[in-house]
């Protein structure tokens, strides 16, 4: 079965906790933490200190998404901050291999999310060091996008060289969900369609189909 990763990003953010435990209570498999510097894209969330507040609050698979520029830089504090996963843009990583090893070194499943333009050949040096490919089917900085369809075709490529997880991320809905879910995708990461729904449950069921 598809897992759900709702983000954050669309949820009360002056309720956090309270929401986490909402979607948690509601069937979700995993939190997705959008991290942005306004740097890497043109906009300011979370940071360490977040982490570690919403890994008191729930027992779910934290997935730490960092939009940020020299991500190496942060693994050690979003490790222990409690992150599960920390999974890092191509795009920002001046040494792709040698980062993905530090998230390693602390424990953590590493991963690399991919810009709706960048080619997955761009892996090439790192497949085997992959736990987890996040496809962008949106530019990465805001919620709320439409969901782009052409990136979808990443996912065969993806699982053809990999035993990595594969998570798509960007304008999920149930019906996107289901053109994401028919390519390969492991993990549907979503923020609007569910923290906008008015019922969470309904919501992250019907993404499952």
């Amino acid at each position: 079965m598809v897992l759900v990763a709702p983000s954050i990003l669309s949820a009360d953010w002056s309720h956090l906790a309270k929401e986490v435990q909402a979607i948690e209570k509601a069937g979700a498999d995993w939190v997705h933490v959008d991290v942005m510097d306004g740097h890497f894209v043109l906009n300011l969330t979370f940071g360490p200190k977040m982490v570690h507040t919403l890994r008191g609050v729930t027992k779910m698979f934290l997935d730490v998404h960092l939009m940020i520029t020299e991500p190496e830089k942060w693994i050690e504090r979003y490790a222990e901050a409690g992150a599960d996963q920390i999974t890092i843009h191509a795009e920002a990583c001046k040494n792709l291999k040698r980062t993905l090893g530090l998230i390693k070194q602390h424990g953590k499943k590493a991963g690399v999310a991919l810009n709706p333009n960048t080619p997955e050949t761009i892996l090439n040096p790192v497949w085997a060091d992959l736990d987890h490919v996040l496809v962008m089917t949106v530019h990465p900085g805001f919620g709320g996008q439409s969901f782009i369809e052409a990136p979808i075709q990443k996912i065969a490529q993806i699982k053809a060289r990999s035993k990595a997880t594969v998570a798509v991320d960007g304008g999920i809905s149930d019906q996107t969900a289901k053109i994401a879910v028919q390519a390969g995708a492991d993990i549907l990461v979503t923020g609007t369609y569910v923290f906008k729904s008015g019922d969470y449950k309904r919501a992250i069921s019907s993404l499952r189909g």
